[in-house]
């Protein structure tokens, strides 16, 4: 009996989601990708998850979505992006955006249904639900029930490979897998460069050094984050 390895990827451009793509198809997964515009400040990332698409010869889809009502730092321009996050804090980060995995999922669930896919890939990890309440295990797990109970076709699985995983394991892994860490992005700033100063930039650049690597990405900006 041969195993369906239709599946559907949520791609944001960033070195998580590209990280999980290499995975997946390193498994033999054919991924169409879902790639969203929710009018982001960091809007780079839109561009990244494109170019990465296109690398992978991917079917993708930039789907556009209104989140006007949002209070975040990330879709706000009035709301400051503050850097600092302690990962063992309990509290809600200010680049939370209400429900996102919710919605993305919905659409990612929907969409597996119409191509005969059985498997969404996220790449929601340890960093992130330590404050993202729709990045934590047990939201994952009742949502693959919730929507396998709204769907015609069941048995749908949302799948988290780097779901334990330290930033500095998901480069590991990336590293094996050849993932373009140069074509990702991460800063929340979406200036034309790397804040490296934000959260984001300011994990993924620990975790590189913690391997005793530059970013490539952040190679240029060396001279901005030695502080970080």
């Amino acid at each position: 009996m041969s195993v369906n390895k239709n599946a559907v990827i949520l791609l944001s451009g960033g070195l998580d989601s590209a990280v999980t793509l290499y995975y997946a198809k390193s498994k033999g997964y054919k991924p169409a990708a879902l790639i969203f515009d929710y009018n982001q400040r960091h809007r780079k990332e839109i561009k990244s998850a494109v170019r990465i698409a296109a690398l992978n010869n991917l079917k993708y889809y930039v789907i556009k979505i209104g989140l006007g009502w949002v209070k975040s730092s990330l879709t706000d321009r009035k709301i400051k992006v503050v850097s600092g996050r302690n990962l063992k804090s309990k509290k809600i980060p200010l680049t939370y955006v209400s429900g996102r995995n919710i919605i993305f999922l919905s659409y990612a669930a929907s969409f597996a249904e119409s191509i005969g896919a059985k498997s969404i890939f996220i790449g929601a990890h340890i960093e992130d639900y330590s404050g993202y309440p729709d990045c934590r295990p047990q939201f994952l797990e009742s949502f693959k029930e919730a929507i396998n109970e709204g769907l015609k076709c069941k048995g749908i699985k949302i799948k988290t490979p780097l779901l334990h995983k330290s930033k500095k394991e998901i480069i590991e892994l990336g590293l094996k897998l050849n993932v373009p860490f140069k074509y990702t992005w991460s800063c929340y700033k979406g200036g034309k460069a790397p804040c490296g100063k934000c959260d984001s930039c300011r994990f993924r650049i620990q975790a590189f050094r913690q391997l005793g690597m530059e970013d490539p990405l952040l190679a240029k900006m060396s001279h901005v984050t030695s502080g970080a």
